[in-house]
């Protein structure tokens, strides 16, 4: 089944100068001790805040020491780009409004003084087929913006468009209760992957044996004896896993609980000191290989917060054990949210200056072959690995529903780094994991729903 299109709206190459009449009234900014930052705002999206440099000469822009290339990523699907293009025509726009902080102490709050507020049109017809620069370069803002003897402050920003094809897939049903897993194009669905959520047992429980990974020098060693074991079952979490399968039920990718979920001393909250933690394994030359490594934890305090972190291993960990950061945010217990993958903001792009033309280096491959394929046909790209990060661009995004809701994730992964069936597998293991983690890390105090508690005669969670 062919991927499913999206665009995405980036903004970027901002930077503020003020002519030297503007300078002399507004003698509280002054670059050395004052900072402005902006608001990027769309309609039905939350706005997005960035810092805007000074141009204080000439000399600034030929250097490019103000290049901030990107400063706002907006993506749409199919059906919201119908929907405005229906409803709005060209009247849709990119809303920046841009604030001085005279002490550098209150970027993207409303204590900020407005200095002025500009509007981009966009016409989005076309958009998921082709590349489009909407705007580049240098726009009055303030209250003098029309006048013609430069006495205004001007913005200078580019926007732009760009195609963003991704593949979508849909859980037919809570992780833990071993659903299918379909493709979707809009509103046809087709069975990909099928799950089978499990718990390791005493016989499975060093995941090593299994796996290339070595031992990490940091990671503890979460093998109770088991005559305390009976003792400790009712405050940890371990040992849960789900493997994807692929239509002829070969197993393509695995994430299982590799450190266990145990509240922290005096509490019944897992910490960020002692998070729990879930491999991704692919399977290669007989044996399943280390993917990458998901940690979540509960943020301190009263917040609501779930923490995460996610760790792509480089393709020689065996002999290193180097990896990279790829993911860490927060999401909200109560109303769950997004888990996001995104280079875009990662990418140290060719160099720019606002009278140049503009490419934000987000990573989006020209000549991409169009989706021909169907069923479990994913070749489009190439592998998320440390070592293409540089490709950058949108990776992937997963649903997560908040403590006691349905969760039926919602996985959107970028043709870009897709290859192959275990490639798209390994994205939808790790959705997997983090909706799971949504549960590990709840309270100590509640009990889990049925589906994931299970006892044995060692092994209990």
């Amino acid at each position: 089944m062919d991927p499913c299109p999206f665009i995405r709206i980036l903004v970027g190459n901002l930077a503020l100068k003020f002519p030297v009449s503007t300078k002399l009234s507004l003698s509280r900014i002054h670059p050395s001790t004052s900072s402005c930052f902006c608001k990027i705002k769309l309609k039905n999206f939350p706005h997005q805040v960035a810092t805007i440099p000074f141009i204080q000469s000439q000399e600034d822009i030929s250097n490019n020491s103000f290049q901030k290339p990107l400063a706002a990523c907006f993506s749409l699907s199919k059906s919201q780009i119908d929907r405005i293009i229906s409803r709005r025509g060209s009247s849709y726009k990119v809303y920046i409004e841009v604030y001085a902080d005279p002490d550098g102490s209150t970027c993207g709050l409303a204590s900020g003084k407005l200095l002025g507020r500009v509007s981009v049109p966009l016409d989005l017809r076309g958009a998921e087929s082709r590349p489009s620069v909407v705007h580049n370069g240098w726009v009055a803002i303030g209250q003098n913006r029309s006048t013609k003897n430069g006495s205004s402050a001007q913005l200078c920003l580019t926007v732009r468009t760009e195609p963003d094809p991704r593949f979508v897939f849909q859980f037919g049903g809570e992780p833990e209760c071993s659903p299918q897993v379909f493709q979707v194009k809009g509103s046809v669905k087709q069975a990909v992957f099928t799950c089978k959520f499990g718990f390791r047992n005493s016989s499975d429980r060093n995941l090593g044996s299994r796996s290339s990974l070595p031992e990490s020098n940091t990671s503890r060693n979460w093998l109770p004896s088991l005559k305390t074991e009976k003792d400790q079952s009712s405050k940890e979490r371990k040992g849960w896993s789900i493997t994807i399968h692929d239509l002829s039920g070969s197993p393509v990718a695995m994430a299982s609980m590799v450190t266990p979920f145990v509240p922290s001393p005096g509490s019944d909250r897992v910490s960020r000191s002692n998070p729990g933690a879930w491999l991704i394994l692919r399977p290669g030359c007989g044996t399943w290989k280390p993917w990458g490594r998901l940690e979540a934890w509960r943020e301190p305090g009263f917040s609501d917060a779930l923490g995460y972190r996610f760790d792509l291993f480089h393709d020689d960990i065996a002999a290193t054990g180097t990896t990279t950061t790829v993911a860490s945010s927060t999401l909200s217990t109560k109303l769950g949210g997004k888990f996001t993958m995104d280079m875009t903001t990662n990418i140290t792009s060719p160099s720019i200056s606002p009278q140049s033309s503009f490419d934000f280096g987000s990573g989006s491959r020209s000549g991409s072959r169009p989706g021909s394929g169907s069923g479990s046909d994913f070749g489009f790209g190439i592998s998320l690995s440390p070592q293409n990060l540089y490709r950058g661009g949108f990776v992937m995004s997963s649903t997560v529903e908040g403590v006691g809701k349905c969760s039926k994730p919602e996985v959107e992964v970028g043709v870009q780094h897709v290859t192959c069936t275990e490639d798209a597998a390994a994205f939808v293991a790790l959705a997997a994991a983090m909706d799971l983690s949504m549960d590990a890390c709840r309270s100590f105090s509640q009990k889990l729903r049925k589906g994931l508690r299970q006892q044995t005669q060692n092994f209990v969670v």
